[in-house]
C-alpha cells in the first residue's frame, strides 16, 4: 500500500477543514473519490479524499462533521484502509458489513434540523447530489455544492494534467469516429434527445479514437463532448496537442473549445439545440447538471457505453494477439521466480519490476494497465495491496506470491492474476487454492442462453466456497476496456446490483474477467484471473446460446492444486487449458523455458 501519512498530519488537516466548515456554516461535508468526470481512477490533482483521510485506495467516500470523520470503502480495501487510518481521528466504515450505516444514512443521522451539507459539485455525481439534497430537504436544511473546501487547505496541490494525446488509427480501432458518431446520433434520435453531453473520459476517448495519459495507467484525456445532430464540440486542453491530432479532429467534424468553457456554455448550447439533452447522472457531475433546466433533461446511460463494451472484429483480433504477448511476459516472469527464488535477492518490488521489463519487450506495448499488485504472504490478503520502497516484503522459497497485473498494447488491454507457489505451503492453503480454481474453471466453461447476465453467472464461481460458508468481498469479474480503463462496464460478474451497477446481459464481443479468490486476513491471499470473450454457441429450440472463449494464456500453478478435490470434468478443463498454454507460447520460448513450461502445464 502507499506510504502511511502521519496520523497527526491527518488530524491537523481535519481541524483546518472544520474551521472552514464553521466559517461557511456547513455541518456535514462529503468528499467522494472523483474528478469532474466521475472517473473510477483519478489523477493526483483530484485525490481530495485521500488527502483528508490518509486512505489511498481507489474507492471510498469521506464524511466529515464538526465532531466526527469517517471513510467508507468496500471489501477490497478493508485491510488497507484500517491500516492507513489507524491512529488518526478517521473511523473506517466497512461497506456491506452488518450494522454499518451507508454514507447517506450516516449523513441523515448526523445532520441537524436546518443545517447545511457541503460538497464540491464538480466532483460529485449528479445522482448522489440528488440524494444529499433530499436528505437536506427532510431536515429543512440545504446543500452548498460549490464548496471545494479541500482545495482551500491543500498546500502544493498537484496541477491538472495535460499529457500528450495520439490518434488510435483504424487498424487498431476497427471503426471510424464518423461511424461511431452516426451510431450515437441514431440512438439519440430513438431516445428523443436533441443533444447529448458526454462526461465519461472513457467514452470520449472511444468516440474520438484518441488516447491520452491524464490518469495514471488509464489512456484518457480530460474533456467533455457535446453532441447534436450536426455538431460535435470537444472541450479540452487542446493547446498543446500535436497539429496532426487537431487536423484529425477537424476532419471528423469536431469543434475545439477550452476545457473549462463547458461550464459557461452548456446552458446556451442546450437552449440552441432545443428539446431534450441526454445526461447520464452517473457520469455527469452535479454542477453541470444544475446548469440545465430540469424540464430539458433526459436522464439515461450514454449510448456509447454499451457500444464500446461490445468489441468489434478488429478489436477482438488485436486483443487476442496482445494476450499472447502478454501471456509470454507473464510466463517468463513465473519461470524466473520459480527457478531463482532463494538463490538471488528478490522483493515484491524487484519481482514487479522484472515483470514490467518483460512486458516492455513485447510488440506494441504502451503502458501498464494499472499499478501491479505484487503481494507476498499475508500482504496478498489485501486485494489492492501496493508495495512501496518504505514498506515491502522480501521473497523467500516458501509461501506464495500473488501478482495481479496487466498491460496496454496497441492491440488491446490485459488483466491477469496468478498466485505463484515459491516453496512449501500448507494443505489448508492448497485446499483453498483448489476451491478457487474450481470456481474459476466452472465460470470459464459456462454455457447460457441469450439474455443471461453476469449477475446470473456469478454464483457459479462462488459455489465451491459458498458450499463451505466462505466467500470473497468483491465481484468475480469486470469488463475490460480496449486500450482504456481496465475496469469497464456495464458487463460484470457480481451478485450484488445497485443503481450504479445494474444487471447487464452478456453480449458477444464483451470481454469480462474471471477472477474468484479467497483472502485470509493476516495469512494469505489467492486469486486466479483470466479474461473471457463472450461468443456465440449453438442455437437450439430454446434459443441462442452463448459461451466464453478464453483470451489469457499463462500457466496456473499446479504446485497448489489438490487433484483429488476436482471432478474428472474439472481436471479435463485444466489439462485442456494447459495444453493450449503450451501450444500457444512454446514457439516463443527457448529450449530451457520450453522444458520448464512443459512440466508446469503437465496433465493431472
Amino acid at each position: 500500500m502507499s506510504k502511511k501519512i502521519d496520523p497527526q498530519v491527518i488530524n491537523e488537516r481535519l481541524r483546518a477543514l472544520r474551521r472552514l466548515m464553521q466559517e461557511k456554516g456547513i455541518m456535514v461535508y462529503v468528499v467522494p473519490t472523483s474528478d469532474d468526470h466521475i472517473s473510477e481512477y483519478v489523477g493526483e490533482h483530484y485525490k481530495c479524499r485521500a488527502y483528508i483521510t490518509g486512505f489511498t485506495g481507489s474507492a471510498g467516500t469521506a464524511v466529515i462533521t464538526l465532531e466526527e470523520a469517517g471513510v467508507w470503502t468496500d471489501g477490497r480495501y478493508f485491510v488497507q484502509a484500517a491500516a492507513q487510518v489507524a491512529g488518526s481521528d478517521v473511523t473506517l466504515y466497512r461497506i456491506g458489513e452488518p450494522e454499518v450505516p451507508t454514507v447517506m444514512e450516516f449523513v441523515e443521522e448526523h445532520l441537524k434540523e436546518g443545517a447545511t451539507i457541503g460538497f464540491d459539485g464538480a466532483c460529485m455525481a449528479a445522482g448522489e447530489a440528488k440524494e444529499l439534497r433530499g436528505i437536506a430537504e427532510k431536515k429543512s436544511g440545504k446543500i452548498a455544492m460549490d464548496e471545494n473546501l479541500i482545495a482551500e487547505i491543500w498546500e502544493n496541490r498537484p496541477a491538472l494534467p495535460q499529457e500528450p494525446v495520439f490518434v488510435l488509427r483504424q487498424q487498431y480501432a476497427g471503426e471510424s469516429t464518423q461511424d461511431k458518431l452516426a451510431r450515437i446520433r441514431a440512438e439519440l434520435k430513438k431516445k428523443g434527445a436533441d443533444s447529448h453531453l458526454v462526461g465519461s473520459l472513457y467514452d470520449i476517448a472511444w468516440i474520438t479514437n484518441l488516447r491520452g495519459g491524464d490518469i495514471s495507467h488509464v489512456p484518457v484525456f480530460l474533456s467533455f463532448l457535446f453532441l447534436t445532430g450536426q455538431d460535435a464540440i470537444l472541450y479540452a486542453f487542446y493547446e498543446k496537442w500535436p497539429e496532426e491530432v487537431r487536423d484529425y479532429l477537424a476532419e471528423c467534424g469536431f469543434t475545439l473549445r477550452p476545457y473549462d468553457a463547458v461550464y459557461d456554455e452548456l446552458p446556451q448550447r442546450v437552449q440552441e439545440a432545443g428539446g431534450k439533452v441526454l445526461l447520464n447522472p452517473g457520469t455527469i457531475n452535479a454542477k453541470l447538471m444544475s446548469l440545465v433546466s430540469q424540464d430539458q433533461i433526459l436522464e439515461g446511460h450514454d449510448p456509447s457505453e454499451l457500444m464500446r463494451a461490445i468489441k468489434n472484429e478488429t478489436e477482438v483480433a488485436n486483443t487476442i494477439e496482445a494476450h499472447i504477448y502478454d501471456g509470454l511476459a507473464v510466463t517468463k516472469f513465473i519461470h524466473y521466480l520459480k527457478t531463482n527464488v532463494g538463490s538471488e535477492p528478490m522483493t515484491e518490488i524487484s519481482a514487479s519490476d522484472y515483470l514490467q521489463e518483460r512486458r516492455e519487450e513485447q510488440p506494441g506495448f504502451l503502458d501498464l494497465s494499472f499499478d501491479t499488485i505484487s503481494a507476498y504472504g499475508a500482504n496478498a490478503a489485501m486485494m489492492h495491496y501496493s508495495a512501496t520502497p518504505e514498506d515491502h516484503a522480501t521473497l523467500a522459497p516458501e509461501g506464495m506470491l500473488l501478482v495481479d497485473s496487466g498491460g496496454h498494447y496497441l492491440g488491446g488491454t490485459t488483466d491477469i492474476t496468478r498466485t505463484i507457489v515459491l516453496g512449501p505451503i500448507s494443505d489448508e492453503i492448497k485446499k483453498m487454492y483448489t476451491l478457487v480454481l474450481k470456481g474459476h474453471l466452472r465460470l470459464a466453461h459456462a454455457k447460457f442462453p441469450k439474455g443471461v447476465s453476469g449477475t446470473n453467472l456469478d454464483a457459479i464461481a462462488r459455489g465451491p466456497l459458498w458450499d463451505l460458508g466462505l466467500d470473497y468481498r468483491c465481484g468475480t469479474g469486470h469488463g475490460v476496456g480496449h486500450i482504456l480503463n481496465v475496469h469497464e462496464g456495464p458487463n460484470a460478474f457480481r451478485w450484488r446490483t445497485t443503481d450504479m451497477f445494474p444487471s447487464q446481459e452478456l453480449i458477444p464481443g464483451m470481454i469480462t474477467t474471471d477472477e474468484p479468490g479467497f483472502y485470509e486476513e493476516g495469512g494469505y491471499g489467492i486469486r486466479i484471473e483470466n479474461e473471457l470473450l463472450c461468443v456465440e454457441a449453438e442455437k437450439t429450440e430454446y434459443g441462442q446460446y452463448y459461451q466464453f472463449q478464453n483470451l489469457t494464456f499463462a500457466p496456473i500453478d499446479l504446485d497448489a492444486v489438490l487433484p483429488d478435490m476436482m471432478t474428472d470434468k474439472e481436471r479435463d478443463w485444466l489439462n485442456t487449458y494447459h495444453r493450449q498454454v503450451y501450444d500457444t507460447l512454446s514457439p516463443y520460448l527457448d529450449d530451457k523455458e520450453k522444458e520448464w513450461l512443459q512440466y508446469e502445464t503437465r496433465a493431472i
